[in-house]
């Protein structure tokens, strides 16, 4: 463990000191052959960035999407070998470093770039059994509470994210010479469909409403706080859309596990 723990240090930090000794050199020094991994850490690091983050990278360009790639890397590296986990504070570090002033919107491109790279990683769910649902006794209608379909989640942004992330990726340059950043804020509902990601503008009671269904309320909290709107409509689209994947009744304990459960 302490010579992993040199290593790291060695890597990350680029302190070679006590990694140093451990290290055979056999016709390649010892400083060279922890560059070498050092490089290829960087690099692979940097390759699975920029795979979830293809607008930003396009936005900003290769130079200085490596560049703060490695600060970012430095600050905050990997706890996982699994890399389609790796980069979630990413947005948050883009918000803090400096360098990025000039794009204020890159922060909210970037939060909607994760969400839509963790849509397309989520675990398959089956669809809430609508019937199932449909049998619930009318008195306990209003104690609902729904569990939201893992690839589904809300952003608000305070910048159009999603147009910009739209035009970038496709190479629209007129649509981003079109575009309005006072268009904002948006709030935003994204969702893995059978036929990709899709972004889904909502307005903001229907953001705050379905904020609320996702969080597991029930019903009847989420109707007194959604007063503009219409709840059994927003909750019939959603339905068809597959956006819950199960439902429980507040106020009911789940049953104990039985002597057969591991």
């Amino acid at each position: 463990h302490e010579i992993q723990q040199a290593v790291v240090r060695s890597l990350i930090e680029r302190d070679d000191g006590e990694a140093i000794v451990h290290i055979r050199g056999e016709g390649v020094a010892a400083a060279d052959r922890l560059s070498i991994y050092r490089n290829t850490l960087f690099g692979t690091l940097t390759n699975a960035l920029r795979l979830s983050y293809p607008a930003v990278h396009r936005l900003v360009g290769a130079d200085f999407f490596e560049v703060s790639t490695r600060k970012f890397i430095e600050v905050e590296p990997p706890r996982s070998a699994y890399l389609d986990e790796y980069g979630a504070a990413f947005p948050d570090f883009l918000a803090r470093f400096p360098a990025v002033e000039s794009v204020p919107y890159l922060p909210d491109v970037a939060r909607l770039e994760w969400a839509v790279s963790c849509a397309l990683h989520a675990p398959d769910a089956t669809p809430l059994n609508v019937p199932a649902l449909a049998a619930v006794a009318e008195g306990d209608r209003d104690r609902v509470c729904f569990v939201p379909h893992p690839s589904v989640s809300l952003i608000r942004a305070s910048y159009p994210a999603d147009t910009i992330w739209r035009a970038v990726l496709a190479q629209d340059d007129a649509a981003l010479k079109a575009l309005d950043l006072g268009d904002a804020p948006v709030w935003l509902l994204i969702q893995r469909l059978p036929t990709g990601i899709d972004v889904k503008r909502l307005s903001e009671p229907a953001w705050r409403c379905t904020a609320s269904l996702c969080a597991g309320q029930p019903l009847h909290e989420v109707v007194d706080l959604a007063s503009v709107i219409d709840v059994t409509a927003l909750l019939v689209e959603y339905l068809a859309a597959g956006r819950f994947i199960a439902f429980s009744l507040s106020g009911v304990a789940a049953p104990p596990p039985s002597d057969s459960d591991p």
